[in-house]
C-alpha cells in the first residue's frame, strides 16, 4: 500500500481541490474523514448480520480487517470500505430454511468468496470485458431480481407476525425518510428507521405490557417483552465476541462447516458481488480520473479475500461499499488514509461485546419493517438493470429462460437428485437463468441473437449494471454497490471528470 504523501499544507485548499488516493490531510483532518467513512457504512454493516443470524459485533470488526486486507491488495489505489453484503441474504435465509447452523453459513460463503477471488484473478488475465458475454444485463437483473422475491415469504412468516403494528411503523417511517430526506441523513434512513422501531418497542412494553405473538427465539406463539436487553445487562463493555454456542442460541466466533447443498444456495450472489466490484472501481476511476482497468481484477480479488477471511471466523461476507463512494464524491479526498482509519475505527468498535448485544436485542416486529422494503427493492432492482440496459423482452431469447428461472426461484420449486441433493428457490432459479439463457441461443435464428447483441453494444454494459441499485439503496442508507449515484454527483460537480 502507498505511503501517503501530505497534500499541500494538510488542508482542502478550496471546492476544486482533489486528494488523491496516495495523498493525506493532515492526521486530525484524516482521522475525522475516517470517522465519517464509519458513520457511512455502519448502519448498513450491522444491520445485515442481524437478518443473516450472525453476530453484528464480529461483522463491524471483520469489516475493518477485510477493508485493510483490500486495500493492501490493490496497494492503495482504489479508495474503498467492505461492509456487510446484502447479497448472501437470500442464501442464508434458504440455508437456515433447511436446518444449517451459523458454521453451515459462513462455510457455504467462504467458498463463495473462494470463488469470486478466482473470477478476480481471471479478471486480471482476460480482462472484464468477458463478463459481458457470460452475463449480459438480462441474466444480472434476474439474478438480482430472483435473490430480492424469494425472501418475501421470510417476510411474512418470520419478521412481520412477531410484530405487524410495530413492523408497519418501521415500514411507513422508512418509506417517508428515505424520500423526503436530503443528504447523508438520506442515506442512512434504515438506520434511523431501526431506532425508532427500537425505542417504539421499549414504549410499547412500557405502556401496553407483554406482546403475545410469534418468538422467533422459541419458534412459538407466546407472551413475552419486545424489546430483551438480559443480554445487554450481562455483556462487558470491553472484550471479544462470544463463541458460537448453536445450543444456547449464541452467535459469535466460529470456525466455518462445508456442506455441499448449502453452498449452492449462495454461489449466485458471487454474480452480483463481480458486477458491484467492478463497477466500483470504474465509479472511482471516474471521479478521480485515473484509469484503473489494470486495478479491476485485483479490487474483485481483494473483496473475495476480505470475505473469506472475516467468514473464517465467522463474520459475515463484504462488498464495497456506496455510502462510502458517496462520502469520497461529497468531500472530493480519495485519500486510502482515510479508510485506513476508518477500518482501525471499526475494528476497535469490535472489541465491545455490550454494543454487540444492544444490536442484537433488535426487536423482530422492527425488522419485518426494513426487511418488507429491503427484500422488495432487491427484487425490483433487478428490473431496473433490465430498464437501464434497455432489455428487449419482445424477443423470446430474453423473455423466455429468463422467466422460467424467476419462477423457481420465487415459488421455490425444486428438484430432487437424491435424499440427500435437491436444487430448489435461489440455487435452480439460476442455474435455469444462466443455464437455459445460453443454451437458448445454440437453438435461437440469428435475428434474436442480433437483437439481443445490440444490447451488450454500450461500452461496459454489465458492468455499469448496478446489481442491487447502488442509488436506491443509498438512499436507504444500505450499500452494496457500484456508485452510480456517485459517478452522477461527480459529474455534474465537475464535468471534466
Amino acid at each position: 500500500m502507498a505511503i501517503w504523501k501530505l497534500h499541500g499544507d494538510g488542508k482542502i485548499a478550496g471546492p476544486d481541490d482533489v486528494v488523491p488516493p496516495h495523498e493525506r490531510l493532515s492526521w486530525g483532518r484524516t482521522i475525522g474523514l475516517g470517522a465519517q467513512h464509519v458513520v457511512a457504512m455502519f448502519g448498513a454493516t450491522f444491520v445485515f448480520p442481524i437478518i443473516m443470524g450472525l453476530n453484528p459485533q464480529l461483522a463491524i470488526m471483520m469489516s475493518g480487517v477485510a477493508t485493510i486486507l483490500f486495500l493492501l491488495i490493490v496497494r492503495g489505489k482504489v479508495p474503498s470500505y467492505l461492509g456487510t453484503s446484502a447479497a448472501f441474504v437470500g442464501g442464508v435465509v434458504a440455508i437456515y430454511a433447511g436446518g444449517g447452523t451459523p458454521q453451515q453459513v459462513t462455510g457455504a460463503i467462504f467458498v463463495s468468496a473462494l470463488v469470486l477471488t478466482l473470477v478476480g484473478v481471471f479478471i486480471h488475465f482476460v480482462g472484464a470485458a468477458v463478463l459481458t458475454k457470460v452475463l449480459p444485463p438480462v441474466v444480472t437483473g434476474a439474478v438480482v431480481m430472483l435473490i430480492g422475491f424469494n425472501l418475501a415469504p421470510v417476510v411474512a412468516s418470520v419478521y412481520w407476525p412477531q410484530d405487524q403494528w410495530v413492523g408497519f411503523a418501521v415500514m411507513f417511517v422508512v418509506i417517508l425518510l428515505s424520500v423526503g430526506l436530503r443528504g447523508f441523513l438520506g442515506r442512512i434512513s434504515i438506520f434511523i428507521g431501526l431506532i425508532f422501531g427500537y425505542v417504539l418497542s421499549w414504549v410499547l412494553d412500557l405502556t401496553m405490557g407483554q406482546i403475545t405473538s410469534y418468538n422467533a427465539g422459541t419458534g412459538e406463539v407466546d407472551t413475552h417483552w419486545r424489546v430483551d436487553w438480559s443480554g445487554v445487562m450481562t455483556a462487558d463493555w470491553f472484550g471479544l465476541p462470544p463463541a458460537t454456542d448453536n445450543a444456547a442460541g449464541i452467535v459469535g466466533w466460529h470456525l466455518p462447516e462445508f456442506s455441499f447443498n448449502f453452498t449452492l444456495l449462495v454461489l449466485p450472489a458471487v454474480i452480483a458481488l463481480v458486477a458491484e466490484n467492478v463497477g466500483h472501481v470504474k465509479a472511482v476511476a471516474e471521479m478521480t480520473g485515473e484509469n484503473l482497468d489494470n486495478k479491476m481484477g485485483a479490487a474483485v480479488a481483494a473483496d473475495g479475500v476480505g470475505s473469506a477471511v472475516a467468514t473464517f471466523f465467522g463474520g459475515s461476507p463484504t462488498t464495497t461499499y456506496a455510502e462510502n463512494i458517496g462520502v469520497m464524491a461529497s468531500t472530493r479526498v480519495y485519500s486510502t488514509a482515510a479508510y485506513t482509519v476508518a477500518a482501525l475505527v471499526a475494528i476497535l468498535f469490535g472489541f465491545s461485546p455490550k454494543f454487540g448485544a444492544v444490536i442484537s436485542a433488535t426487536p423482530g416486529g422492527v425488522l419485518g419493517g426494513i426487511t418488507v422494503v429491503l427484500y422488495g427493492m432487491i427484487g425490483l432492482l433487478g428490473a431496473k438493470i433490465w430498464k437501464e440496459n434497455k432489455v428487449d423482452f419482445a424477443n423470446p431469447l430474453n423473455l423466455v429462460p429468463i422467466s422460467a428461472g424467476i419462477i423457481i426461484a420465487i415459488g421455490d420449486v425444486s428438484l430432487r437428485f437424491t435424499d440427500d441433493f435437491v436444487l430448489s428457490g435461489i440455487s435452480l432459479g439460476t442455474i435455469v437463468t444462466v443455464g437455459m439463457y445460453h443454451l437458448a441461443r445454440l437453438v435461437a435464428p440469428q435475428h434474436l441473437k442480433d437483437r439481443a447483441d445490440s444490447e451488450l453494444t454500450v461500452e461496459d454494459n454489465v458492468l455499469i449494471a448496478d446489481p442491487t441499485g447502488h442509488q436506491a439503496l443509498e438512499n436507504l442508507g444500505l450499500e452494496d454497490d457500484h456508485g452510480a449515484a456517485a459517478r452522477r454527483r461527480a459529474a455534474q460537480d465537475d464535468p471534466t471528470q
